[in-house]
Protein backbone atom coordinates (compact mmCIF):
# COMPACT_ATOMS: atom_id res chain seq x y z
CA UNK A 1 0.00 0.00 0.00
CA UNK A 2 2.71 2.53 0.48
CA UNK A 3 4.45 1.96 -2.46
CA UNK A 4 1.17 2.18 -4.07
CA UNK A 5 0.34 5.90 -2.32
CA UNK A 6 3.86 7.08 -2.99
CA UNK A 7 3.85 6.17 -6.87
CA UNK A 8 0.82 8.40 -6.70
CA UNK A 9 2.70 11.10 -4.33
CA UNK A 10 5.78 11.31 -7.02
CA UNK A 11 3.73 10.95 -9.88
CA UNK A 12 1.68 13.80 -8.80
CA UNK A 13 5.04 15.86 -7.43
CA UNK A 14 6.22 15.13 -11.24
CA UNK A 15 3.29 16.61 -13.14
CA UNK A 16 2.89 19.25 -11.05
CA UNK A 17 6.76 20.31 -11.18
CA UNK A 18 6.37 19.84 -15.45
CA UNK A 19 3.65 22.15 -16.02
CA UNK A 20 5.22 24.93 -13.55
CA UNK A 21 8.34 24.54 -15.71
CA UNK A 22 6.40 24.56 -19.03
CA UNK A 23 5.36 28.22 -18.13
CA UNK A 24 7.74 31.37 -18.77
CA UNK A 25 7.91 33.00 -15.42
CA UNK A 26 7.34 30.22 -13.35
CA UNK A 27 9.89 27.24 -12.14
CA UNK A 28 9.07 23.58 -11.05
CA UNK A 29 12.21 24.44 -8.41
CA UNK A 30 9.48 26.39 -6.29
CA UNK A 31 6.35 23.60 -6.22
CA UNK A 32 9.00 20.98 -5.40
CA UNK A 33 9.89 23.41 -2.49
CA UNK A 34 6.54 23.88 -1.58
CA UNK A 35 5.45 20.11 -1.50
CA UNK A 36 8.60 19.27 0.68
CA UNK A 37 10.68 17.25 -1.31
CA UNK A 38 12.66 19.66 -3.25
CA UNK A 39 15.92 18.55 -0.98
CA UNK A 40 15.53 14.63 -1.71
CA UNK A 41 14.70 15.85 -5.56
CA UNK A 42 18.31 17.55 -4.91
CA UNK A 43 19.95 14.85 -3.07
CA UNK A 44 18.62 12.21 -5.46
CA UNK A 45 20.07 13.78 -8.25
CA UNK A 46 23.49 13.96 -6.84
CA UNK A 47 23.88 10.82 -5.56
CA UNK A 48 22.39 9.27 -9.12
CA UNK A 49 25.98 10.68 -10.28
CA UNK A 50 28.11 10.60 -7.09
CA UNK A 51 26.37 8.17 -4.36
CA UNK A 52 27.21 4.75 -3.94
CA UNK A 53 25.14 1.57 -5.71
CA UNK A 54 22.98 1.59 -3.16
CA UNK A 55 22.03 4.96 -3.17
CA UNK A 56 22.19 5.15 -7.22
CA UNK A 57 19.12 2.73 -6.69
CA UNK A 58 17.30 4.47 -4.12
CA UNK A 59 17.57 7.55 -5.97
CA UNK A 60 16.86 6.15 -9.52
CA UNK A 61 13.38 4.81 -8.12
CA UNK A 62 12.46 7.92 -6.93
CA UNK A 63 13.71 9.72 -9.88
CA UNK A 64 11.70 7.20 -12.76
CA UNK A 65 8.32 7.55 -10.37
CA UNK A 66 9.15 11.56 -10.54
CA UNK A 67 9.97 11.68 -13.97
CA UNK A 68 6.98 9.42 -15.55
CA UNK A 69 4.91 12.27 -13.83
CA UNK A 70 7.13 15.41 -15.08
CA UNK A 71 6.79 13.80 -18.74
CA UNK A 72 3.54 13.41 -19.26
CA UNK A 73 3.09 17.15 -17.25
CA UNK A 74 5.55 18.13 -19.79
CA UNK A 75 3.85 16.49 -22.78
CA UNK A 76 -0.14 17.66 -22.14
CA UNK A 77 1.54 21.72 -21.80
CA UNK A 78 3.52 21.12 -24.72
CA UNK A 79 0.14 19.75 -26.68
CA UNK A 80 -2.95 21.44 -24.77
CA UNK A 81 -1.73 23.77 -22.31
CA UNK A 82 0.51 25.99 -25.15
CA UNK A 83 -2.74 26.95 -26.37
CA UNK A 84 -4.25 27.94 -23.12
CA UNK A 85 -1.62 30.36 -22.48
CA UNK A 86 -1.67 32.11 -25.69
CA UNK A 87 -5.52 32.46 -25.35
CA UNK A 88 -5.76 33.24 -22.07
CA UNK A 89 -2.46 34.61 -20.74
CA UNK A 90 -3.88 37.08 -17.93
CA UNK A 91 -6.24 34.73 -16.56
CA UNK A 92 -3.22 31.95 -16.66
CA UNK A 93 -0.95 34.94 -15.40
CA UNK A 94 -3.09 35.75 -12.32
CA UNK A 95 -3.56 32.42 -11.21
CA UNK A 96 0.41 31.50 -10.67
CA UNK A 97 0.73 35.21 -9.25
CA UNK A 98 -2.25 33.81 -6.39
CA UNK A 99 0.11 30.57 -6.31
CA UNK A 100 3.22 32.35 -5.21
CA UNK A 101 1.86 35.28 -3.00
CA UNK A 102 0.24 32.76 -0.91
CA UNK A 103 3.03 30.22 -1.37
CA UNK A 104 5.99 32.53 0.18
CA UNK A 105 4.70 32.62 3.62
CA UNK A 106 4.18 28.53 3.70
CA UNK A 107 8.05 28.83 2.90
CA UNK A 108 8.82 31.34 6.18
CA UNK A 109 6.83 29.23 8.08
CA UNK A 110 8.38 25.68 7.03
CA UNK A 111 11.97 27.21 6.85
CA UNK A 112 11.59 29.42 10.50
CA UNK A 113 14.39 27.64 12.37
CA UNK A 114 16.60 28.78 10.06
CA UNK A 115 15.22 31.87 9.33
CA UNK A 116 15.09 33.11 12.52
CA UNK A 117 17.59 35.37 14.26
CA UNK A 118 19.84 35.38 11.34
CA UNK A 119 17.99 38.99 9.23
CA UNK A 120 21.19 39.66 8.23
CA UNK A 121 20.61 37.14 5.35
CA UNK A 122 18.03 39.73 4.21
CA UNK A 123 20.59 40.56 1.96
CA UNK A 124 20.26 37.58 -0.42
CA UNK A 125 16.66 37.69 -0.55
CA UNK A 126 17.46 41.23 -2.21
CA UNK A 127 19.57 39.27 -4.38
CA UNK A 128 17.44 36.73 -5.71
CA UNK A 129 14.89 39.43 -6.39
CA UNK A 130 17.09 41.42 -8.12
CA UNK A 131 18.67 38.26 -10.56
CA UNK A 132 14.97 37.10 -11.19
CA UNK A 133 14.30 40.44 -12.33
CA UNK A 134 17.03 41.44 -14.25
CA UNK A 135 16.80 38.00 -16.13
CA UNK A 136 13.33 38.93 -17.10
CA UNK A 137 14.45 42.43 -18.38
CA UNK A 138 16.53 40.73 -21.02
CA UNK A 139 14.06 38.89 -22.18
CA UNK A 140 12.45 42.17 -23.79
CA UNK A 141 16.00 41.33 -25.98
CA UNK A 142 15.34 38.15 -27.00
CA UNK A 143 14.19 36.29 -30.34
CA UNK A 144 11.39 33.49 -30.43
CA UNK A 145 12.42 32.80 -33.66
CA UNK A 146 15.91 30.33 -33.33
CA UNK A 147 15.72 28.09 -36.47
CA UNK A 148 16.13 24.82 -35.12
CA UNK A 149 14.67 22.78 -38.42
CA UNK A 150 18.36 23.39 -40.05
CA UNK A 151 20.70 21.59 -38.10
CA UNK A 152 24.26 23.04 -38.14
CA UNK A 153 27.53 22.98 -36.00
CA UNK A 154 26.53 26.43 -34.37
CA UNK A 155 22.96 25.33 -33.72
CA UNK A 156 23.65 22.14 -32.31
CA UNK A 157 26.08 23.73 -29.71
CA UNK A 158 23.77 27.18 -29.37
CA UNK A 159 20.88 24.56 -28.39
CA UNK A 160 22.74 22.04 -25.65
CA UNK A 161 24.32 25.40 -24.51
CA UNK A 162 20.59 26.76 -23.47
CA UNK A 163 19.66 23.92 -22.47
CA UNK A 164 22.27 22.96 -19.62
CA UNK A 165 22.06 26.26 -18.50
CA UNK A 166 17.99 26.39 -18.60
CA UNK A 167 17.85 23.19 -16.59
CA UNK A 168 19.84 24.51 -14.01
CA UNK A 169 17.67 27.35 -13.37
CA UNK A 170 14.77 24.21 -13.71
CA UNK A 171 15.69 23.26 -10.42
CA UNK A 172 16.18 26.22 -8.82
CA UNK A 173 12.77 27.89 -7.16
CA UNK A 174 11.75 31.19 -8.54
CA UNK A 175 14.30 31.35 -11.54
CA UNK A 176 12.20 29.60 -14.55
CA UNK A 177 13.88 27.76 -17.04
CA UNK A 178 11.59 28.80 -19.61
CA UNK A 179 12.15 32.30 -19.44
CA UNK A 180 15.74 31.57 -20.02
CA UNK A 181 14.51 29.71 -23.06
CA UNK A 182 13.08 32.66 -23.98
CA UNK A 183 15.93 34.84 -23.31
CA UNK A 184 18.03 32.28 -25.96
CA UNK A 185 14.90 32.67 -27.91
CA UNK A 186 14.93 28.74 -28.08
CA UNK A 187 11.25 28.58 -25.92
CA UNK A 188 8.84 28.60 -28.61
CA UNK A 189 11.24 26.37 -31.33
CA UNK A 190 11.38 24.16 -28.52
CA UNK A 191 7.94 23.77 -27.84
CA UNK A 192 6.91 23.38 -31.27
CA UNK A 193 9.68 21.14 -31.67
CA UNK A 194 7.94 18.63 -29.08
CA UNK A 195 4.60 19.14 -30.17
CA UNK A 196 5.59 17.97 -33.41
CA UNK A 197 7.18 15.19 -32.39
CA UNK A 198 4.62 14.09 -30.16
CA UNK A 199 2.47 13.97 -33.79
CA UNK A 200 5.01 11.93 -35.18
CA UNK A 201 6.80 14.12 -37.02
CA UNK A 202 10.22 12.92 -36.33
CA UNK A 203 12.02 15.18 -38.65
CA UNK A 204 13.02 17.49 -35.28
CA UNK A 205 14.14 14.20 -33.02
CA UNK A 206 17.93 14.76 -33.55
CA UNK A 207 17.67 18.67 -32.16
CA UNK A 208 15.54 17.14 -29.29
CA UNK A 209 18.07 14.76 -28.53
CA UNK A 210 20.86 17.48 -28.33
CA UNK A 211 18.26 19.49 -25.95
CA UNK A 212 18.06 16.32 -24.01
CA UNK A 213 21.95 15.74 -23.18
CA UNK A 214 22.22 19.55 -23.06
CA UNK A 215 19.74 19.05 -20.05
CA UNK A 216 21.90 15.82 -18.41
CA UNK A 217 25.06 17.93 -18.43
CA UNK A 218 23.20 20.77 -16.72
CA UNK A 219 21.84 18.55 -13.80
CA UNK A 220 25.25 17.10 -13.88
CA UNK A 221 27.27 20.34 -13.06
CA UNK A 222 24.46 21.97 -10.81
CA UNK A 223 23.11 19.61 -8.71
CA UNK A 224 25.81 19.26 -6.53
CA UNK A 225 26.47 23.13 -6.25
CA UNK A 226 22.79 23.06 -4.54
CA UNK A 227 23.19 20.63 -2.61
CA UNK A 228 26.53 21.99 -0.90
CA UNK A 229 24.32 25.56 -0.42
CA UNK A 230 21.32 23.80 0.96
CA UNK A 231 23.47 21.83 3.62
CA UNK A 232 26.22 23.99 4.70
CA UNK A 233 24.37 27.22 3.63
CA UNK A 234 20.86 26.75 3.89
CA UNK A 235 19.63 29.94 6.09
CA UNK A 236 21.19 32.06 2.97
CA UNK A 237 20.14 29.77 0.33
CA UNK A 238 16.61 30.06 1.82
CA UNK A 239 16.50 33.59 1.75
CA UNK A 240 17.68 33.86 -1.70
CA UNK A 241 15.12 31.27 -3.12
CA UNK A 242 12.45 33.62 -1.16
CA UNK A 243 13.90 36.40 -3.15
CA UNK A 244 13.85 34.85 -6.55
CA UNK A 245 9.46 34.42 -5.74
CA UNK A 246 9.52 37.48 -4.93
CA UNK A 247 11.13 38.61 -8.29
CA UNK A 248 9.42 35.64 -10.06
CA UNK A 249 5.92 37.95 -9.89
CA UNK A 250 7.44 41.03 -11.68
CA UNK A 251 8.13 37.95 -14.92
CA UNK A 252 4.63 36.51 -14.56
CA UNK A 253 3.51 39.99 -14.61
CA UNK A 254 5.60 40.55 -17.75
CA UNK A 255 5.02 37.39 -19.26
CA UNK A 256 2.52 38.25 -22.12
CA UNK A 257 5.31 40.55 -24.02
CA UNK A 258 7.03 36.91 -24.05
CA UNK A 259 4.73 35.28 -25.92
CA UNK A 260 5.21 34.74 -30.18
CA UNK A 261 2.59 37.48 -30.82
CA UNK A 262 3.01 39.48 -27.73
CA UNK A 263 0.83 41.18 -25.31
CA UNK A 264 0.94 44.12 -23.25
CA UNK A 265 2.62 43.27 -19.64
CA UNK A 266 -0.58 42.40 -17.16
CA UNK A 267 -2.14 45.83 -15.96
CA UNK A 268 -5.43 46.12 -13.16
CA UNK A 269 -7.43 45.90 -15.25
CA UNK A 270 -6.45 42.54 -17.11
CA UNK A 271 -5.62 41.09 -13.63
CA UNK A 272 -8.10 38.41 -13.18
CA UNK A 273 -9.18 38.07 -9.60
CA UNK A 274 -11.55 34.99 -9.91
CA UNK A 275 -8.39 33.40 -11.72
CA UNK A 276 -5.91 34.71 -8.65
CA UNK A 277 -8.89 33.03 -6.11
CA UNK A 278 -8.20 29.43 -7.93
CA UNK A 279 -4.48 29.72 -7.71
CA UNK A 280 -4.61 30.38 -4.35
CA UNK A 281 -7.61 26.80 -3.95
CA UNK A 282 -4.68 25.29 -6.44
CA UNK A 283 -1.99 26.16 -3.16
CA UNK A 284 -4.22 24.87 -0.59
CA UNK A 285 -5.03 21.60 -2.39
CA UNK A 286 -1.52 20.74 -2.93
CA UNK A 287 -0.67 21.86 0.69
CA UNK A 288 -3.51 19.63 2.07
CA UNK A 289 -2.83 16.62 0.04
CA UNK A 290 0.94 17.05 1.32
CA UNK A 291 -0.69 16.89 5.01
CA UNK A 292 -2.76 13.72 3.93
CA UNK A 293 0.26 12.19 2.94
CA UNK A 294 2.64 13.27 5.74
CA UNK A 295 -0.20 11.87 8.42
CA UNK A 296 -0.87 8.36 6.77
CA UNK A 297 2.99 8.10 7.09
CA UNK A 298 2.58 8.67 10.94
Amino acid sequence: MKKIKDLIMNFIQGLCMALADSVPGVSGGTIAFLLGFYDKFISSLDSLIRGNWEEKKTALKFLIKLGIGWVIGFCVAATVLSNLFHTQIYAMSSLFIGFIIFAIPIVIFEEKEVLKNKYQNIIFTIIGAVLVILITLLTSHSSNGIDISNLNLLTIIYVFIAAAIAISAMVLPGISGSTLLLIFGLYMPIMNAIKEFLHFNFSFFPILLVFGFGIITGILLFTKLIRNCLEKHRSQTIYTIIGMMLGSLYSIIQGPTTLSEPKPAMTFSTFNILFFVIGILILVALEAFKYFMDKKDN
